[in-house]
This record gives C-alpha cells, sequence and structure tokens, in this order.
C-alpha cells in the first residue's frame, strides 16, 4: 500500500481529481511523462508541492485547462520522420491501391501536420478521391488548430526538407500559400479529412478502417494501457489493414505480436494477419 505522503500516492491523488472533475484520463499515462509535467508546471505557477496544485486544479479552471495541455502530446511536423513516409510510398500504398474505397484513422493526430501530410501522398498517389482520412485527437485546442491548417511560415523550410526526403515528387510549395507569417493548406487536401475528438484511454473502437497510424504516443502509457489501446486499433482494422506505430514503440510485448506480419521493422509497420 502507498504511504499517502508519497510522490507517488499525491501524483495518484492529482490524477484522480482530474478525472473526476473534467473527465479526462491520465491515470495509466507513464509516471516519467507525468512527473516531467507536472514539475514544469509547478515551477512556471510558483507552486511548492503537489497537495498545492491539486487544489488549484479544482478551484482554477484557467490553471486547470493550461495543465491538461501540459499533459497533451503535440510534438509533431510535417512529414515527421521522413523514411517512416518513404516506407509508406513504397510497402503500404500498394496495399491500399487495391481497395475501391479507403480509410485511414490517424490516431493522436495533434495539431494536424501528419494528417496534411498523409493527404499530400494520397493525393500524388492518385487515391485521395477514394479516400477518408479520420484524424482524432483528445485536445480540442490541437484539433482546431488543426481544422485551420495554419502553420508558422518559419517552419517550411524543414517540412520541405522532410517532403523532399520522403519521397515527393512535386513542389512542396504546392500545398500551400503564404499569408504574412503563416502558410495556409490547400483546400483540396482537406476536403476527405474528418477532424473529430476521440480519446483513446476512454474511448473505443473508432471505425473500421484500411489504416491507422498512432505514431509517438504510445510511448506516453503504461503497458497496461497500450495493451488497451493496441486492442482498439487491432479491432479497428480490417483483415490484411496495416498498423503504422512510431520507430520507438512496438507490439513485441503486446498480447497480439502474432496477429500480424513484418512489412518494415526499423519503421514498425505491420499487417493484419487474414
Amino acid at each position: 500500500m502507498r504511504n499517502k505522503d508519497s510522490p507517488e500516492f499525491e501524483i495518484s491523488s492529482l490524477l484522480e481529481t482530474v478525472f473526476q472533475k473534467y473527465g479526462y484520463d491520465f491515470r495509466q499515462y507513464s509516471q516519467a511523462h507525468i512527473r516531467r509535467r507536472i514539475s514544469i508546471r509547478m515551477a512556471m505557477s510558483g507552486l511548492v508541492d503537489i497537495s498545492q496544485m491539486q487544489s488549484k486544479i479544482l478551484n482554477d479552471k484557467i490553471f486547470a485547462a493550461n495543465f491538461l495541455q501540459d499533459l497533451s502530446i503535440t510534438v509533431t511536423e510535417m512529414f515527421r520522420d521522413s523514411g517512416f513516409y518513404k516506407s509508406l510510398r513504397e510497402n503500404v500504398i500498394p496495399i491500399l491501391k487495391t481497395y475501391p474505397f479507403i480509410k485511414i484513422w490517424h490516431a493522436g493526430c495533434s495539431t494536424g501536420e501528419e494528417a496534411y501530410s498523409m493527404a499530400i501522398i494520397m493525393q500524388e498517389e492518385g487515391l485521395y478521391d477514394r479516400t477518408t482520412i479520420y484524424a482524432t485527437d483528445f485536445n480540442q485546442q490541437a484539433l482546431n488548430q488543426a481544422k485551420e491548417g495554419i502553420f508558422p511560415n518559419a517552419m517550411i523550410k524543414e517540412y520541405t526538407t522532410n517532403y523532399q526526403l520522403s519521397g515527393g515528387i512535386e513542389s512542396f510549395s504546392n500545398y500551400y500559400r503564404s499569408n504574412y507569417d503563416n502558410v495556409i493548406m490547400n483546400q483540396s487536401l482537406k476536403k476527405n479529412i474528418v477532424w473529430a475528438n476521440h480519446n483513446l484511454v476512454t474511448d473505443s473502437v473508432f471505425a473500421e478502417v484500411n489504416l491507422v497510424l498512432c505514431r509517438n504516443v504510445l510511448i506516453y502509457f503504461d503497458l497496461n494501457l497500450q495493451n488497451k489501446v493496441q486492442n482498439i486499433f487491432y479491432n479497428s482494422l480490417i483483415n490484411g489493414g496495416v498498423l503504422c506505430l512510431g520507430s520507438k514503440e512496438s507490439i513485441r510485448f503486446t498480447d497480439l505480436h502474432d496477429k500480424y506480419t513484418e512489412l518494415d521493422k526499423k519503421q514498425r509497420i505491420f499487417k493484419k494477419k487474414y
């Protein structure tokens, strides 16, 4: 039994408060991730201990909203890890081309850069008109930003390099227009993206799909939660469907490790067995 004065108990109590008060469940997130976020927010706010922070979360809605933002994972970029997108073009697109209609679930889409990256690839491969991309996240603020498709001009050089290294066949500038310090993604990329609020921790299967992408999200979950979410993905995929994980994630230690064949070991791309 945990000591009520221990940091572990205090963190557990704080996360229980967040769940009971606001309905967001971070109780099975990685302890290391939670500790980092709590420490940063405490330092920024001048709080001296976790119990003081818990009281502020209960009584200060603005503080609570900021803390929920802290716990959300919003690290992303266009064509992030270009080697993954190169492998996707080579190993996954040929499979998708065999379907008359294609449904893709991008789970944990954050601010949308990688969903737009997927839309660009599908457009270049002549598949976008028969594709629906479901881009989901529990962070409504991130989803709102994603829907707008407005990104800082300062990032475009990096995004362009990523795109080129991923095997892009056009000029990346064809996909956006500049507007002062920002760029706005083309409407043609937005037309088949469905943005939706979905929480991998508390919600179930989102849709039956041909492809699931969830990259660099599961590393923030503990092993039990990872296993639960992996089952959601497995039950979402049609037979022969493809699962794409981040380079630091795997199905090796889940209940499903023998339910897939490996398409790319390095990039963690798997095909669901028939």
